[in-house]
């Protein structure tokens, strides 16, 4: 891939070298600078949790990259609404406010938490589960495959908190 797809020069605007729309069928059509079109490109963010707003794939059906995006910040704004609304439907990662009640100390543990999402409820397999990112996020995995937030430990209330130190 030309570097020039890569990088955005930071003298000037970043103009993408490609086109981007919504198919009627929901499906997105890539169609590069020389004409050559791909539908059902999906984004795929490098850094999902990290860095959501940068190093984002554009990928064909085929599993190939046909382009690459450094920041999402840096698109023109109709191109990166079309973006961060299908990363959105891709992207499910609750993020917790608050940590109800945890069955039990040991694992597995039955969690019932409060999401932005909504209440609900998962089992913690073990501890390992919970993941450090930086200093104060976590990224905690259920057992049936989703994958829950804490950006920042110390905006949980209290109880959560502890509950939360007691598997840290």
């Amino acid at each position: 891939m030309n570097e020039d797809k890569r990088m955005a020069n930071p003298d000037r605007p970043f103009l993408p070298t490609f086109q981007l729309e919504r198919q009627a069928s929901g499906r997105l059509l890539f169609t590069d600078v020389n004409g050559d079109q791909h539908v059902g490109v999906v984004p795929v963010r490098a850094f999902p949790v990290a860095a959501p707003d940068e190093g984002i794939s554009l990928v064909s059906t085929e599993g190939h990259e046909v382009a690459w995006i450094e920041q999402l910040q840096a698109l023109p704004p109709a191109l990166r609404t079309l973006l961060q609304e299908e990363l959105a439907l891709r992207d499910f990662v609750p993020e917790i406010q608050q940590i109800k009640s945890v069955s039990t100390f040991a694992t597995p543990s039955i969690w019932t938490v409060k999401t932005d999402r909504g209440d609900t409820s998962f089992v913690l397999k073990g501890e390992e589960d919970i993941r450090r990112l930086g200093r104060n996020a976590l990224l905690i995995a259920g057992s049936q495959g989703v994958q829950y937030s804490v950006h920042d430990m110390a905006s949980l209330d209290r109880d959560s908190r502890r509950l939360l130190e007691r598997f840290l």
